[in-house]
């Protein structure tokens, strides 16, 4: 437990000077910063080679800090939360209090509740919105293990984050939902 809780401490001082984190989520490695910080968002946008149209993924820790981010969530929404089986990113309309260069054009965010402990720890204690894009250059493969992680991402970040690296089981992305307000769904990415 002494290596988690050094890293979130690490973490911590990192996100809160504006820095980025390299780091295990409920899916794969990911570049992390406090998505309210537009500097951070920034650079995680130029460390990715990424341009800054296509908007960046956020985590909370529990689903009641989504009235914080969205304008106006569905009442159901934890429960539709509830009865995912693996990790979900939902795109909601009308993103509020973040950082404007995290935000897709059309005013939309992509969010997930996260249910893994590392992950939740960071974002409680650092009471904000983690961003968490994929480690890779963008057209890079996203890295399902950390030792597939480029260096170049490695050598770009503030901190690195050592719990969990030597984990060999291959990981998968979020699949990402669009919840529209009839209550229909689209699937972006299964």
């Amino acid at each position: 437990m002494e290596i988690f809780e050094d890293d979130i401490v690490a973490s911590l001082g990192a996100l809160r000077n504006g820095g980025l984190i390299l780091y295990p989520t409920d899916t794969i490695w990911g570049i992390g910063c406090d998505a309210t910080d537009e500097a951070a968002v920034s650079r995680v946008y130029a460390l990715k080679n990424r341009e800054e149209a296509k908007s960046l993924v956020i985590l909370l820790a529990d689903v009641r800090d989504l009235l914080h981010y969205v304008a106006n969530p569905r009442p159901d929404i934890a429960d539709i939360i509830a009865g995912f089986e693996r990790p979900t990113t939902v795109i909601y309309d009308g993103a509020l209090g973040l950082a404007s260069n995290v935000i897709n054009a059309d005013g939309s965010i992509a969010i997930r509740i996260v249910q893994d402990p590392f992950c939740r720890h960071l974002i409680k204690r650092l009471r904000k919105p983690l961003v968490s894009t994929s480690a890779n250059i963008s057209g890079d493969p996203s890295p399902a293990t950390f030792s597939a992680v480029n260096p170049a991402i490695v050598n770009g970040v503030d901190y690195v984050v050592k719990h969990r690296q030597d984990e060999a089981a291959a990981s998968i992305a979020s699949r990402i939902i669009r919840i529209h307000n009839d209550g229909s769904i689209t699937v972006i990415r299964d």
